[in-house]
């Protein structure tokens, strides 16, 4: 892609978010959509902290309040080694921040009724109909079947197989090669490989972070009869013109994808299982949970769109309803928590951590906030009672809650009106 279409898809990316304009306070500052000018120039030399002591080589932030843009900027470099500037149109690994996307299309199929949220997962994954528990006294069956709500709210009792608290499990999931880490799996075989491991947890008693996006995307393509690409396409990609938004970087623009320091101790090993450099269909399955690479500008559409209710530039995607019952609270009375990704004070909705109340956060924040992250360093959220979006995108996996939660602050810092 030539600079000319890359600023101008930066453009059309915005165009739903225009740029806001400033009013200057008595005292001189220049405040935009009720945002200091002079507070959001915090987070320019925040970033380079970040860059100079090593935790990410730079990064790209926006915010935007009422539908307008108040800033918008690069930081730092692109590549590890510092000899490229960041863009505002760089590409990074979304990881986890494809979950909302992939779950938001769920609920567009359930308000068209072609699913319902108390629907078994096994009417179309008949692999995961015998799925069993594990207890200290055995595998013992399901108290109730697995419902589609469970797999948008993390409570299906699937884990991630790093972060298993069973051995056994741990180990079932690395042998069978579910998260697909470092070989390419089809979406048949991981079905039926799913299918023989036990869960961790009764479906709808603990919320659990876990491949359960990736098994909602797989649900999806049985659904609609198409691979999940195609589906997230269709429904959301093109309409809201995300057009840097794929499951996959063709190699032309391998050189808009931003980097993490060579010296995070996690990016080797997660690299083998981020293989973003070609088609995986009819190679390993679309993960549902994981799988998209973005731009930060990209990625305010879709965010614009939730924050609106569902809709944007006249187009309806989801119903005010169901926007809000996704951002509302599903984990109510269970055990577990997100707070390794939220910190205190959440709960989980839909495809989104959701705040509980003002208190209890490590950051300023509304209550009805609601926002997701990526292992990659990426994060974003939306606070409905605000307006507000902010998205932080950057590479630095072993730093990711710090600088998701430095940003945050420093955004809020920065809303005065």
């Amino acid at each position: 892609m030539t600079l000319k279409f890359s600023v101008l898809f930066t453009a059309i990316a915005l165009c739903a978010s225009t740029i806001a304009t400033a009013q200057t306070d008595v005292k001189g500052d220049k405040i935009s959509e009720g945002f200091s000018q002079t507070r959001l120039a915090r987070i320019a030399p925040a970033v380079k902290i970040l860059n100079d002591t090593g935790l990410t080589p730079g990064a790209v932030t926006i915010v935007a309040r009422n539908g307008k843009v108040v800033h918008f900027e690069a930081h730092g470099y692109l590549d590890a080694a510092k000899t490229k500037p960041m863009q505002k149109d760089s590409l990074f690994r979304l990881a986890s921040m494809t979950k909302p996307i992939v779950t938001t299309a769920a609920m567009m199929l359930v308000e068209q009724g072609k699913l319902k949220l108390n629907d078994p997962i096994a009417m179309w994954l008949p692999e995961l109909k015998d799925l069993r528990v594990e207890t200290a006294n055995g595998d013992v069956p399901l108290n109730r079947p697995i419902w589609v709500q469970d797999i948008m709210r993390h409570t299906a009792g699937f884990v991630y197989g790093g972060a298993a608290k069973s051995p056994r499990i741990k180990k079932l999931y690395d042998d069978m090669n579910i998260e697909s880490r470092e070989t390419d799996i089809t979406a048949e075989a991981m079905l039926k490989n799913l299918g023989q491991i036990p869960l961790a947890n009764q479906p709808g008693t603990t919320w659990e972070y876990s491949i359960a996006v990736d098994v909602l995307g797989l649900l999806l393509e049985r659904v609609e009869k198409k691979p999940l690409d195609v589906i997230i396409k269709t429904m959301l990609l093109d309409p809201l013109g995300m057009k840097n938004t794929s499951w996959w970087v063709e190699s032309s623009q391998q050189p808009r994808m931003a980097e993490a320091f060579d010296s995070d101790v996690l990016k080797a090993d997660m690299l083998k299982g981020y293989r973003q450099n070609s088609n995986p269909s009819g190679k390993s399955y679309f993960k549902g949970g994981a799988g998209m690479v973005s731009t930060a500008a990209d990625y305010l559409r879709y965010a614009q769109m939730m924050v609106n209710g569902g809709e944007l530039d006249g187009k309806r995607y989801l119903s005010r309803k169901t926007v809000e019952l996704m951002l509302s609270n599903h984990t109510v009375g269970m055990a577990g928590n997100p707070i390794g990704s939220t910190g205190p004070g959440y709960g989980f909705g839909l495809g989104f951590g959701v705040r509980l109340d003002e208190g209890m956060g490590w950051t300023p924040g509304s209550k009805g906030d609601a926002m997701w992250a990526g292992a990659w360093g990426t994060s974003f959220w939306i606070d409905p009672k605000e307006k507000v979006i902010g998205i932080f995108m950057a590479q630095g996996p072993s730093t990711r809650v710090q600088t998701r939660m430095l940003y945050k602050g420093l955004v809020y810092g920065a809303l005065v009106r």
